[in-house]
């Protein structure tokens, strides 16, 4: 099982996520600067959060420029995994691989709080170590969060079981995503955007494991 995490100026939850990926990898995951387009031989690409070219133009915009994107949309269509959390989700809209955009938050403001996510299905490589329906916890820290898209856009998602997760109870919408929507899928379901942070608790001293569920779903499907 060989991951690695893609690194952008600006980007500032690398650390986090090799972290989450060596517990359940038994691995440490390979950094790959944004300038590298050499992803042969992995089975999962991770691009995490932070604020990659500061957030100048829109959120992803300049990264998905970036020649690296080239080769993880070459990644996804040989049947590689490819995870984007936060700025990661962002940058996959922008680039084409997830549909939708991710728009300034419904408040107007930068949202730091835990939040809850629903699973909507159980049967994908990120989601297998959950029950579907099951809420767990994840924090989140954007200013750029409200998921968007067009209601055929919307419909086509719901339709083809391509919400992976929403906003739940108790805490909510913490960022006005329509229809709750938390994370979404690809069509062939190897690509994961998601706007909150499930390797920010993957061990009880840190908080919690709530989200240590993802990383052991993606490392008992690369392992199969």
């Amino acid at each position: 099982m060989r991951a690695a995490i893609i690194v952008f100026p600006g980007i500032n939850r690398e650390r986090d996520m090799a972290i989450a990926l060596a517990q359940s990898f038994g691995r440490a995951p390979r950094m790959v600067w944004h300038r590298d387009s050499d992803l042969d031989g992995l089975d999962l690409v991770v691009i995490p959060g932070g604020f990659s070219y500061g957030d100048y133009l829109r959120c992803g915009a300049m990264a998905a420029q970036s020649p690296v994107m080239q080769a993880v949309r070459a990644h996804a269509a040989r049947g590689g995994y490819v995870l984007g959390v936060c700025n990661g989700f962002q940058i996959l809209t922008e680039a084409g691989m997830l549909p939708g955009a991710l728009l300034r938050n419904a408040g107007l403001r930068f949202v730091s709080r835990d939040c809850h996510l629903r699973v909507e299905r159980a049967d994908t490589a990120f989601t297998a170590h959950y029950q579907r329906g099951a809420v767990f916890r994840a924090p989140t820290a954007h200013g750029d969060g409200n998921y968007f898209a067009d209601a055929a856009t919307l419909d086509r998602l719901e339709g083809e079981g391509l919400v992976a997760l929403r906003y739940a109870p108790p805490t909510g919408n913490p960022n006005g995503s329509v229809r709750d929507i938390a994370g979404i899928l690809s069509p062939n379901l190897r690509v994961l955007g998601l706007m909150p942070h499930p390797e920010d608790l993957v061990d009880p001293l840190l908080g919690g494991a709530d989200g240590r569920p993802l990383f052991d779903s993606l490392a008992a499907t690369l392992a199969a």
